[in-house]
Order: structure tokens, then sequence, then C-alpha cells
């Protein structure tokens, strides 16, 4: 069957991809600034103020992330039968309740559960986002997405120096939590101001969308694993979250202080952000070198990190400008590629099980990483390295999505 141009039917009725695109951003913005103020300081926290052993920071974070991602099967799809906007709002309400959860938290039982929160809450937000910008319209997709990233590399540079000056004011901990709840609740009161889809989502309608929601969202899952070009692309791409990540839970675990980690993921942040208008620019990110000079750069930037003990101040940096350059490139491909290639009414169901197949990867990932830290240096470097491997392996591994979809040969049949 072919397909149309990728535009998802909710936003595609709002006639100015542009005003879709400027939303969008300032929502990231907000959100990515709570998020990155926070987790650039929750490794420290767990450590040191809670005295949390390294393989019970690995679990809590994998938790989160794994458990974020695994939703994401499911939830890709149900932002297909809700709505991006709708989706949108519900995430940024979970999310806010799941920092200012973490905030109080002290015991395990409870961190679990925060991590809990935020990850039903993460993945709600995720394909919300993306799927108004992938309904954008060609002239804004590419754009949009190169900003909307952009907004994160700002939020990645000013959250953690504003973690830490609040952290500095008293309540600590908490009050920098609470900061990040009400970030969350401002990009929820943004997604109001998206205007209503004007007919129901694509994929279902009235009361079959009502009565049969869970049919709706298998059919979408279905459908991408149907899909083989583009289930062997996730497969192959599913290191690329643990890579973009890592770093943050690294960097501390090795010993250096809060100073020179936020120096370092505020250089990655600004390198990454430096190369969207490289990547956007004739979509130059649907080319399959893009993505694989990306994973070559993250591989560099593990094998960097892996022998470093807390002290060299010059190899860390080194090690953020190399994944830095990694995220620049990585993020932006996968979007356009996935865009390209996914059926207009279908971009939530693809990008949830890319999304999944990742997640569970960078869980697995940040268990074994975690463990590994507490049986000492060695078994950390050999950690790190594993990590930069694994990298060189997807590098060398990746093809597809072959950028059929648009005239009918690739994803929809």
């Amino acid at each position: 069957m072919t397909v149309a141009a990728p535009a998802l039917s909710p936003p595609a009725a709002d006639p100015s991809g542009r005003r879709v695109v400027v939303t969008v951003v300032a929502i990231q913005l907000a959100a990515c600034l709570g998020f990155f103020s926070v987790m650039a300081h929750l490794v420290a926290h767990l450590r040191h103020d809670l005295g949390l052993l390294a393989g019970t920071v690995g679990l809590i974070l994998g938790a989160r992330t794994g458990l974020q991602f695994a939703l994401l099967l499911p939830v890709g799809a149900l932002t297909d039968l809700l709505g991006a906007r709708r989706t949108g709002v519900i995430a940024c309400v979970v999310r806010a309740a799941g920092f200012a959860l973490l905030g109080v938290a002290e015991g395990v039982g409870a961190l679990l559960c925060a991590a809990v929160v935020l990850a039903v809450g993460g993945a709600l937000y995720n394909p919300a986002a993306q799927s108004l910008l992938a309904a954008a319209g060609p002239a804004h997709r590419a754009g949009g997405f190169a900003a909307y990233v952009a907004a994160q590399h700002v939020a990645t540079v000013a959250g953690p120096p504003v973690g830490l000056v609040l952290i500095g004011l008293g309540p600590g901990f908490a009050l920098l939590t609470g900061v990040a709840a009400v970030m969350w609740a401002v990009a929820g009161a943004l997604f109001l101001l998206l205007p209503r889809p004007s007919r129901p989502p694509a994929g279902a309608s009235g009361a079959a969308r009502v009565a049969r929601p869970l049919l709706g969202v298998w059919s979408g899952v279905r459908r991408v694993l149907g899909d083989r070009t583009f289930l062997l692309f996730a497969l192959l791409t599913a290191p690329t979250t643990l890579l973009a990540n890592h770093i943050m839970t690294a960097v501390p675990l090795l010993g250096f202080g809060s100073g020179a980690a936020t120096l370092c993921f505020c250089v990655l942040a600004a390198v990454a952000a430096a190369a969207q208008p490289f990547v956007a620019a004739g979509r130059r990110g649907e080319r399959p070198w893009v993505l694989r000079a990306g994973l070559l750069c993250a591989a560099a930037a593990f094998f960097v990190l892996a022998p470093l003990d807390g002290t060299e101040l010059g190899p860390l940096l080194l090690a953020a400008v190399l994944n830095g350059v990694a995220n620049g490139l990585i993020q932006p491909s996968i979007f356009q590629r996935v865009t390209r290639h996914a059926p207009a009414e279908r971009f939530g169901s693809y990008y949830g099980v890319l999304a999944f197949c990742a997640g569970m990867f960078s869980f697995g990932g940040e268990m074994a990483v975690g463990r590994l830290f507490d049986l000492g240096s060695a078994s950390a470097t050999a950690a790190l390295a594993g990590v930069g491997a694994v990298a060189l392996v997807a590098a060398f591994g990746v093809r597809g999505p072959s950028a059929t979809a648009r005239d009918g040969r690739g994803a929809g049949s």
C-alpha cells in the first residue's frame, strides 16, 4: 500500500506547522530544564547523601530507564489512539508528581516508587512530543526536530548549574525536585496551547476507540513487528540510549566532583547542540554514514573514559566532546530515518518499538555496569570499555531502515 509523506493525523489539522514546532520546543525546554537539573545531581544524592551502594544506584536508575522504555511498546501505539496533545498533558502531570515524590524519598522502596512514576511520565511524554514534530510537515520537520534536540542540550547546559544553586539553598535536594515538578507542570500547560485535533486520531474512531483501546494498541505494535527492515534497525540501534545517558552515571561513580561533572555535562551538551544544524540541513540524518559516525564517536568517548580515576580533567572533557558529537549525530539521524520510514498514522507505534528495544538494552547495561563498579576499579574500567565495544559493534552493523516509506516500498503494506 502506498504511504503518503509521514504526518500524524491529529496535529496535521493545524495549518501552521511553525506554531506546533515553536510550542513543542518550548515544552521541551521547560521539561528538560527540570529533568537535567535533577538528574545531573541524582547519583551524588543517592551515593553520598543517602549512602547507597553503586549497585543499588544502578538498580534505581535502571528501573526508571528500563520501565520507561518498556512502557513505550504499548504507549507509543496508545499515543496514536489518544492523540499527542492529550497524551502530553497526562505525561507532564505524572512526571511532576514523580519529581515531587523523589524529593522526599529516602528508602530504597520509596525511591523505586518515584522511579516508577517518573518512568510512566517519561514513557507518555516522548512519543507525544515527537509525534507532534513528525506531523509538522516536510517544511518544518527536520529543522523542528533539530530545534527540539537543541532545546534539550540548552537545558543540559543550564540544568546542572541551576541544580547546584538550588541544592545550596537550605532545603537542598527537596527544593531542587520541587522546582523540577513546577517546570513539568509548566510544560503540561504549554501542551494545552496546542490546537485540539479536528477529527479523531488515526487508527480508531468513535465507540471502537473507547471500547477496544487494547486491540488498537496491539494492532499498532503488530504492524511494526511485521516490518522486518525496521525491526532489524531497532535492534541494531538498541545501544544508543545507554550510550547517550550512561556518561551521567559513570562520571560521578568514577570519583569526579560535582564541579567537574557539571563542566563535563555542559561541554557535552554544547557540542551536541552545535552538531544539530549539520544533521538537520538537507536531511543528512537519513544517510547511514551519519549514524555510523555518531556510534564511532560514542565508542571513542567510553574508551577515553574507561581508565579515568576522578582526577584527570583533560581526558574527561575529551570524552565529553566525543559523546557530545555522538549525541548530536545519533538522535536526529534516528528521528529522520524513522519519520521517513513510518506510515503516516503509525509514527507513535514505530517510535514505541524502537524506544522499547533501546530501553531494555539500557536497563540491562545500567544494571551490569553498576555491579561491576562495586567490584573495584579494574572491573569499572572493563565495564566502560565494554560499553565502548558495544558502540563499535552497532556502528559496523547498522544499515536500514531504507528510506522508501514515501514511495510505498518500505513500512506500509
